[in-house]
């Protein structure tokens, strides 16, 4: 797939559909040959109806693994990421609720066991964000609400997850660009995702003497549904970055295969960063 070098303006509301998104985004590239990295596995994916979730969901899914993912109201999107996953032979259990609720994440774990008997590998993915270019336009209740959405059920799903999760589990947490060279328009979106590096640092220092590796993926501008449902004037989305352009689902989802799998065995509380060339410091 050729990378786009601008997007066309397009309006969408929150969290957005990627079916309705133009250019469709490139979920996995055609030459991409799975190893069986993956067999045997069961993994979790919260947001995993599309953008970077639907990436990591196909991706588990050639290299051998079941894989349960967890959406808001997005079921169409939810049902073609069934159907790929399908399609790479694996089996997909679609799970539609708001992550916010602890309750409710609860039941998340529960229905994965209930379906495939075990868990082996936690994405915690699903975020959202309010673009507001002054502080005085951030409301409480907004700030609550991106905290709520973006944090606390990273909380939740680990917690819940670790009755089941044995020597030799993964946890991955998507964390973004915006938690190390910050953003003057997503001061609340960037603060969750510096949350995320500091839970993912700590939760590893955790779980480290239990063999559970815990690590994080940055990503930096990719086409996603979140794009044109929060911002405006995205033609030229992705080029203040060094290589000039957006990236594509398609070039993240890897590095989730990668910490999910023995090839990292000796890498934890670690953040890989997939950001088209911006440095980025510790």
């Amino acid at each position: 797939m050729s990378k786009p070098e601008k997007f066309p303006e397009q309006d969408q509301s929150q969290p957005g559909d990627e079916y309705k998104m133009y250019p469709e985004p490139e979920i996995i590239r055609e030459d991409y040959k799975g190893s069986d990295k993956l067999k045997g596995k069961t993994a979790l994916i919260t947001g995993g109806d599309s953008g970077i979730g639907r990436s990591a969901a196909v991706h588990f899914a050639r290299e051998g693994a079941n894989v349960a993912i967890v959406y808001l109201e997005e079921t169409e999107d939810a049902l073609e990421t069934k159907k790929l996953i399908e399609i790479e032979g694996g089996n997909c259990l679609i799970i539609s609720g708001d992550l916010k609720e602890e309750s409710f994440c609860r039941e998340v774990i529960k229905n994965v066991i209930n379906e495939f008997g075990q868990l082996d590998v936690v994405v915690n993915n699903a975020a959202m964000q309010f673009p507001k270019s002054k502080v005085e336009d951030i409301t409480s209740a907004q700030f609550d609400e991106t905290f709520r959405t973006n944090i606390y059920p990273y909380f939740y799903i680990v917690k819940e997850s670790l009755s089941y999760l044995k020597e030799g589990g993964v946890i991955i947490n998507t964390t973004s660009v915006t938690a190390y060279r910050g953003s003057e328009h997503l001061l609340d979106y960037s603060s969750t995702k510096g949350a995320i590096v500091s839970f993912t640092r700590s939760l590893s220092k955790m779980l480290v003497k239990r063999k559970i590796r815990v690590n994080a993926v940055a990503p930096g501008p990719i086409w996603t549904p979140l794009i044109p449902s929060t911002f405006d004037n995205i033609s030229d989305f992705g080029k203040d970055v060094p290589m000039e352009r957006a990236g594509q689902p398609s070039e993240v989802g890897p590095a989730y295969v990668f910490l999910a799998c023995k090839d990292s065995s000796y890498i934890t509380g670690q953040v890989i960063h997939v950001n088209g060339g911006e440095i980025i410091g510790s």
